[in-house]
């Protein structure tokens, strides 16, 4: 089963024939997370670094943004049997699309609070691609944990 991420959300899976995908990261930053012992992954697709922005929203859909929805993400991971200890974490995203001069430079912002919660967290990212001024689609194949971006039509391994 293909189970499709919107912008705002995420999905877990334990089915070893799933794959999950979200399309169209521009600035919005994808996490696949697969843990291997327990055959579980899935994707978080955030839009904006900070959820001060618009507290309410925040309130009623968490995963909008990285400093709610990425510690909300991995809860839910974690209460679904996945370890820190066994995770591996991808990227993909945190691009410049629309805004040539890079005014508000979302994002660089979305790519750095990643980072940052990461970090605080002792949390290692295996593999990344990041940056550009390219959308990419992110994939996870939940049996394997195979994790891999299409880019105009091309297909990369992270």
């Amino acid at each position: 089963m293909r189970h499709v991420v919107g912008v705002g959300d995420m999905k877990l899976s334990s089915n070893a024939g799933d794959i999950v995908v979200t399309h169209a990261l521009g600035s919005c930053v994808g996490i696949a997370i697969h843990d291997p012992t327990v055959q579980l992954g899935g994707i978080l697709h955030f839009m904006l670094p900070r959820s001060s922005v618009n507290p309410g929203k925040a309130w009623s859909k968490p995963y909008l943004f990285a400093d709610t929805g990425i510690p909300s993400f991995f809860k839910e991971a974690f209460r679904q049997g996945a370890t820190k200890k066994g995770l591996d974490v991808r990227l993909a995203g945190g691009a410049q699309i629309l805004d040539d001069r890079d005014f508000f430079a979302v994002g660089k912002r979305n790519q750095t609070i990643a980072r940052k919660l990461f970090w605080k967290n002792n949390v290692t990212v295996n593999a990344e691609h990041l940056g550009g001024h390219i959308a990419r689609t992110l994939y996870l194949e939940i049996g394997t944990g195979r994790t891999w971006v299409v880019v105009q039509g091309q297909e990369i391994e992270l």
